[in-house]
């Protein structure tokens, strides 16, 4: 059904014929009703016009307007509340609708607001905009009308379905502004009255019908209460009774009591007299113990100063004992005549391919032990001149599994580096190899990084560099291999497992 542009009966007879013109615009949606050729400046074009040929309204309809006179536009009506807000949010959901040319300035930042923040914030501009904005008015009633449907066809002729809500239809009717729109109105604020009139009288009957099951309530919660005060009083009068039976026994115990208790302040004073007499007699003791204190602290100091000077003597015959040993130390060097050397016993072994013949193996008894204890490393490692030997691949490969094997043996030859720049302490780690491998990192100082050779084993070097050592040099091997352990206990050294030195290293 095409829609009509509806009667505003507030527009003057010029502005009614411009504003025909701009609503015939296609971007607004609205197509004027037209049946031939039709005025643009007829006053009554709209849906709720009659056709030329229809009878005129009576003349009582419309207030007679002199020509040479412009007629004054009739003040707005008062809106009930749900009407005035059913328009605001009307005219605020059509708002983004709207071109930007044809919201007026105002409004513009209105619209960019949220959908639900739109009517509540803006509700005030708004409602002055449809006021005093009759072309505003009109683009806003005109897409209204058409998302209202047959409800806003029935409003801009003028009648509203008896099914219709009141609200609805008063927020129609003052947006379109039909003939009679008025009366619509007035209806509806009569109908939104009666429905609130009846709201509160069903509100009032239903608060004194509570009321009433309340009193009622109440009333038997009453007799409940009566009939247990009642009893309760019975029980009070029982009790006071019983109260005052056992008040008069309680006199007679008072009584009682007072006599034992004067009997009780004569021997407490007895009981003071000799109180204070043991009280002497313990101050006398305490003075005598004090003073056997003080005899036993002077006797204390002249055990200590005896004891003082006891260490001193011991402390005077170790010291010329180890003046002793150096000096003999140094004679017997001086004697034997032996130059520095720049090689320790371990690089011969490192140099040579096969064992060296006539290496006397170390007394067993002097250096093994049989001890997995991880601090027993720490302790081995203070040793004066001490030699760690490290079974690489079996520690990395326990440590560092999930690393390729360089990674393997670059972060443990970095890890030695680090106890042997702590202990100052000689190191020596073996690795399998058939050759020696390329584009290895220079070792730290301090420690040696040796691969067995082509048909020898890292267990056999580790044993070699083990029977190479003097006697009476403390030799620590670290690998978690038995057979490794077996072999170098039997030759004097120190056998640990991987762990200790796992967690030495993680330590540092």
């Amino acid at each position: 059904m095409p829609l009509a542009e509806p009667h505003d009966d507030h527009l003057p007879q010029e502005d009614l014929v411009a504003l025909d013109g701009a609503v015939s615009n296609p971007d607004d949606n609205v197509v004027s009703e037209t049946s031939g050729a039709s005025d643009p400046t007829a006053a009554g074009d709209g849906p709720g016009t009659e056709p030329e040929s229809a009878e005129p309204e009576p003349a009582e309809s419309e207030p007679a307007v002199s020509d040479s006179e412009p007629a004054l536009p009739e003040p707005e009506p008062t809106l009930p509340e749900p009407v005035r807000q059913r328009i605001v949010t009307l005219t605020a959901a059509v708002l983004p609708t709207l071109p930007a040319d044809e919201v007026p300035v105002p409004l513009r930042r209105v619209a960019k607001f949220a959908p639900n923040r739109r009517a509540r914030l803006g509700a005030p501009v708004i409602a002055a905009q449809l006021t005093a904005d009759p072309l505003f008015r009109q683009r806003v009633t005109a897409r209204v009308l058409a998302d209202a449907g047959d409800l806003g066809a029935a409003v801009v002729e003028g009648t509203a379905p008896a099914a219709a809500d009141p609200v609805e239809v008063a927020a129609l009717a003052y947006l379109a502004r039909p003939r009679g729109w008025r009366e619509l109105i007035d209806a509806s604020g009569a109908a939104v009255r009666a429905e609130a009139d009846s709201a509160v009288v069903a509100e009032l009957v239903r608060e004194a019908e509570q009321r009433a099951t309340r009193a009622e309530h109440d009333r038997a919660v009453a007799r409940v209460e009566a009939e247990k005060l009642r009893d309760e009083l019975a029980r009070v009068r029982e009790e006071l009774g019983q109260l005052r039976e056992e008040s008069r026994q309680v006199a007679r115990t008072l009584r009682e009591t007072q006599a034992r208790e004067r009997k009780a302040t004569e021997l407490l004073a007895t009981e003071r007299g000799r109180a204070a007499r043991a009280s002497a007699d313990v101050d006398a003791e305490l003075r005598r113990a004090r003073a056997r204190l003080a005899e036993a602290e002077a006797a204390a100091g002249v055990a200590r100063a005896s004891a003082k000077e006891s260490r001193s003597v011991d402390d005077a015959r170790l010291w010329l004992l180890l003046e002793t040993i150096g000096q003999a130390a140094v004679g017997l060097r001086r004697e034997l005549a032996l130059d520095p050397v720049d090689k320790l016993p371990a690089d011969f072994v490192a140099d040579a391919f096969a064992e060296q013949p006539g290496t006397a193996p170390a007394s067993p008894a002097a250096r093994a032990r049989d001890t997995d204890d991880p601090a027993r490393l720490d302790q081995l490692l203070a040793l004066p001149r001490a030699h760690l030997v490290v079974d690489g691949y079996n520690v990395t490969k326990r440590g560092f599994g999930d690393m390729s094997l360089e990674q393997q043996r670059k972060r443990l030859i970095t890890g030695l580096g680090g106890i042997a720049a702590q202990t100052g302490d000689e190191i020596t780690v073996v690795f399998d190899g058939a050759e020696r491998m390329h584009g290895l990192p220079p070792a730290p100082r301090g420690v040696r990084v040796l691969f067995s050779r082509k048909g020898e084993t890292a267990d056999e070097l580790i044993r070699r560099l083990v029977r190479a050592e003097p006697a009476g040099r403390p030799v620590v091997v670290v690998s978690s291999d038995r057979e490794v352990a077996d072999g170098v206990r039997r030759h004097g050294a120190y056998p640990l497992g991987a762990d200790s030195l796992l967690r030495r290293l993680a330590r540092s």
